[in-house]
């Protein structure tokens, strides 16, 4: 069971249960995945199941009828359940809890009942109603209950599933048997409604000798064994899937009565045989109902053939009822199996694999009784050709040919264009599905390797290159599943590296990755100087200002200028402006499916407009069937990476800025100012925390995992491993980034604002000081008209932060008090950062964080204020 699976169960029975508070569904999740054991239910493990549990009903009778009426339903996962059942049935624990939650929901339900209910009155009448009209009025409300129960018609069943394949095949309409074939039920094989009555005869058989009624009931018995009423037996009427039942004249010999009565059953089956075979022969019930009503046919040729045979003996006067008997009763068993398996398929409304699964459990437990078994195999294997024709097609040539919707494998209309551009579009995952239902329970634990044996080959196949298994044979049902799950494996094998190789050959996957790291994980330095410098005036602008096309050509000149030259996909990497920031497309992913989601899609957007910098992303263009792997998806998780670490990028360059103004500041009187000092400490500090987080994320979290994935990609066996390595690679890159923790993304983004905001402070500092002294050096000479431009120039900051903030900051007590303020939040920020990673490295084993914390912490400088704080913490707790 996948872990959406679990998880989407957990949480409807926390639903049905109306469990709230606690841990929520995820800590159950955890629980159930750590100790789930496997469970194959047997024969043995399913009886004693249900035996325990009718021991400890109230009301056994009803519970084994239902277990028996859902059983001849062919109902997935019974077994399974009931062991479950049973399991919760010795706990008292829960048996408590369960009681008491049912005590609490009906309680719930009546008060809302008793709140939201209406009450009614009946119209006050003058006359009061006579017993005929009550006696009407209980008849018409007596049809409609009995209606409600009946079964719909046969021909109501047929529209329904003739609409059902028409509109999934609007090519191909299913076929349709002529109206007459219905409307003339002398065609069917079966009893006609008659109106004579039994017994309705000058001479009652009663008052006849008994030779002469032996005789008379024997000729009966001849013709009701084909279907026809004979004159003192009567079928009587069936109504849905009830069974055939006879009338015989009452006046019958007790002793010939009793023996007619060991034969009737015969003629019921046949009936329940041959209702079926004219019902499930329709085109709409599908290929394997149809295999499985001819093969049926054959064997009641076979029937038929010997009554022929007794009646001729009849002629001859040579047949008596004992003798009658004594020839029926080996066909009877054979008859009495024909009708189950009818009548299980019927009601169970069997289609496909699920009529298969029905027979190849019949067969498997007819086992011991040797000519049972011969028969179910023979119904197996004959209904189970037109399935393994459409697995053959599949997992050899990744076609998929099923018009009555009977294959496991369903097929849905999706494009595949759509995987470069809907990053919720799920083409691998729901272009070809499984169908439970459909399964065969024989090839049950082959059913992913089917579905993908047939998606490999597909792929291929809508690459333009046409392929066929080297190893195709034909696939037979056998009760040794080793022959046909060999041959699966074969093929599974073949396509798993067709694929493989057309992927990672022909179409360079890894160097695609490769090229991918290069821009998306800025693996090539040069290239991104080149690129920061050319576009630092464009990408200051707000992001309505820029003009896609020049940051496009900008783009090429760096690409053409450093060594990312020589990569052959460069002509792939793209620019793309986002409409949010990266910390608040973060947030937003982060908070789906929680409480805070509401609350951040409706929040209004930011006053301050999005900068040309905020808003910039690489992107990439992926073809098919490349975009399998590399889909929407994955892009945008590189394009997280990627703007997470070019905006630690740009702060770096702005505090280095700071750094370089700083030292044209020291030619001024300002080094003797304290503030001075402490302005440079900070910015020094701010600067180690940026290139340590920088080196943190490239050199100890992506370059390892990328050599890990890399690794793991040279012996994935097929591209569900190339999937699953990719997606690992991506998750936990973002992980160990803090991307995926929104207590610590807020933290690191508020330090982030803290740099950004002092480098701006610092600069106005810097050029108000250097204005100052050209105006003092300079007092008699007027600045051009080019100098003043100039000095507008350099006021100019790259921050989505208003510049009157900046003026509040200066505008407080003076400089020092300024620099002391960005002082104390940088390191309470910091420190808080430090704490938390300690928590979850800690807490939840993340233990590549804490590598953070020993590159930050090189010299203990935090530990004794970490320490303090983890103090106060567990007192806290404590308390």
């Amino acid at each position: 069971m996948s872990e959406f699976r679990i998880h989407h169960d957990v949480n409807e029975l926390l639903s049905l249960l109306h469990v709230r508070g606690g841990d929520g569904a995820e800590g159950y999740i955890d629980l159930l995945q750590k100790h789930r054991t496997p469970y194959v239910t047997t024969t043995v493990s399913a009886h004693s199941a249900k035996v325990k549990i009718a021991e400890f009903s109230k009301t056994p009778e009803d519970f084994l009828r239902k277990y028996d009426e859902l059983k001849s339903k062919n109902i997935r996962n019974l077994d399974p359940l009931v062991y479950v059942l049973s399991k919760l049935s010795e706990d008292k624990e829960t048996l408590h809890y369960l009681q008491q939650n049912a005590k609490e929901r009906s309680d719930l339900a009546a008060n809302t009942s008793s709140t939201a209910s209406t009450s009614y009155t009946l119209p006050a009448t003058s006359t009061k109603m006579s017993m005929q009209e009550l006696d009407e009025l209980r008849k018409k409300l007596g049809n409609v209950t009995a209606s409600s129960n009946v079964p719909q018609s046969a021909e109501v069943t047929r529209r329904m599933l003739r609409d059902r394949h028409n509109k999934k095949n609007p090519t191909q309409p299913t076929p349709v048997f002529p109206n007459w074939v219905y409307d003339r039920p002398a065609l069917i094989g079966d009893f006609i409604a008659s109106s004579t009555s039994v017994g309705d005869t000058v001479v009652a058989i009663g008052t006849m000798p008994l030779a002469a009624q032996e005789q008379a009931l024997v000729e009966d018995l001849l013709f009701v064994l084909i279907g026809v009423d004979g004159r003192d037996i009567a079928a009587q009427p069936v109504l849905g899937r009830q069974n055939r039942s006879f009338i015989i004249d009452p006046t019958l010999d007790m002793s010939i009565k009793e023996l007619v009565s060991r034969i009737l059953p015969v003629a019921s089956y046949c009936s329940t045989i041959t209702r079926f075979i004219e019902e499930k022969s329709s085109f709409e019930y599908g290929q394997v109902n149809h295999a499985l009503t001819a093969a049926m046919r054959t064997l009641m040729k076979e029937y038929l053939i010997l009554v022929t045979q007794l009646e001729h003996l009849h002629r001859q006067g040579m047949l008596s009822l004992q003798k009658l008997w004594f020839y029926i009763q080996p066909t009877m068993r054979t008859m009495e199996i024909l009708a189950s398996i009818a009548s299980s398929v019927d009601k169970g409304d069997c289609m496909g694999g699920s009529t298969l699964s029905l027979l190849h459990d019949r067969t498997f437990n007819y086992t011991g009784d040797s000519q049972a078994q011969e028969l179910c195999l023979y119904l197996t294997k004959a209904a189970s050709v037109p399935y393994f024709e459409i697995l053959e097609k599949w997992i050899y040539r990744g076609i998929i040919k099923d018009p009555y919707s009977e294959f496991m494998v369903e097929e849905h209309e999706l494009q595949k264009e759509k995987i470069q551009e809907d990053y919720n579009d799920k083409y691998w995952d729901q272009r070809y599905t499984i169908v439970q239902h459909r399964i065969p329970s024989y090839l049950q634990k082959m059913a992913d390797k089917i579905l993908s044996t047939g998606k490999y080959l597909n792929v291929v196949r809508e690459c333009g290159r046409d392929v066929t298994c080297p190893d195709a044979k034909e696939v037979l049902y056998t009760l040794k599943e080793r022959a046909y799950v060999e041959q699966i494996e074969k093929a599974y094998n073949y396509a798993s590296k067709v694929l493989l190789d057309f992927l990672m050959e022909e179409k360079e996957l890894v160097s695609r990755l490769r090229s991918i790291k290069h821009y998306f994980l800025m693996d090539k330095g040069d290239f991104f100087v080149h690129f920061m410098d050319l576009t630092e005036e464009e990408l200051k602008k707000p992001v309505d200002d820029i003009v896609p096309p020049r940051l496009e050509a900008l783009l090429e000149l760096a690409l053409r200028m450093s060594t990312a030259n020589t990569d052959p996909f460069k002509d792939d990497l793209t620019i793309d402006l986002m409409p949010h920031d990266v910390i608040t497309q973060l947030l937003r992913v982060l908070a789906i499916e929680t409480k805070q989601e509401k609350a951040i899609i409706n929040a209004e957007p930011a006053e301050v407009a999005l900068s040309g910098l905020e808003a910039f992303s690489f992107d990439y263009i992926v073809k098919w069937p490349l975009s399998l792997i590399i889909n929407r998806k994955a892009l945008t998780r590189y394009q997280m990476l990627f703007r997470h670490m070019f905006y630690c990028k740009h702060v770096e360059r702005l505090l280095c800025n700071v750094w370089i103004s700083n030292k044209d500041a020291k030619q001024y009187s300002l080094h003797s100012a304290k503030w001075f000092a402490a302005a440079f400490a900070l910015r020094q500090r701010m600067l180690n925390f940026v290139q340590n987080i920088q080196y943190y994320m490239m050199f100890e979290v992506m370059e390892p995992t990328w050599h890990i994935m890399e690794n793991n990609l040279k012996t994935a066996s097929n591209i569900d491993d190339v999937l699953c390595h990719h997606t690992s690679f991506l998750d936990n890159c973002l992980k160990d980034c803090m991307l995926t923790n929104p207590e610590l993304l807020k933290i690191f983004s508020n330090i982030m604002c803290q740099c950004v905001t002092f480098t701006n402070c610092m600069q106005r500092f810097t050029q108000s000081m250097r204005l100052d002294r050209l105006s003092l050096e300079h007092r008699s000479a007027e600045p051009t008209q080019s100098q003043r431009a100039e000095d507008i120039d350099k006021r100019k900051l790259t921050t989505k932060f208003p510049v009157e903030h900046v003026d509040a900051l200066q505008s407080g007590a003076g400089f020092e008090a300024t620099i002391s303020k960005f002082d104390s939040n940088f390191s309470m920020l910091l420190l808080n950062l430090l704490d938390k990673l300690s928590i979850y490295s800690t807490n939840d084993c993340e233990h590549s964080m804490i590598n953070i914390i020993y590159r930050l912490d090189f010299n203990g400088f935090y530990t004794e204020r970490l320490e303090r704080m983890a103090i106060e913490r567990s007192q806290k707790t404590a308390a």
